[in-house]
């Protein structure tokens, strides 16, 4: 039995734009095997708040257990060590 797989993934969607990393994050996560939790930041002001929060100059960012991963060049990375 494989242990169950959770990230939890903070992606800009907003009115006129979706964030096209975002989006390949959340497939990248889907493609491994991975649980996704969705989290939408939908205005400027909450994109800008998690940003402070977090010291993270970008969206989307990426988190599996108490760990950063980052943005979707990160994860890509991060996902390509935990297949060798």
């Amino acid at each position: 039995m494989t242990e169950a797989r959770n990230a939890v993934l903070y992606r800009m969607v907003l009115s006129d734009h979706t964030c096209p990393f975002g989006v390949k994050a959340k497939q990248l996560l889907q493609h491994a095997g991975f649980t996704v939790d969705d989290r939408i930041l939908r205005t400027r002001d909450e994109v800008d708040a998690f940003k402070a929060e977090h010291d993270v100059p970008t969206t989307p960012q990426v988190f599996v257990g108490d760990e950063r991963i980052g943005g979707s060049d990160d994860l890509e990375r991060w996902l390509a060590g935990q297949s060798g």
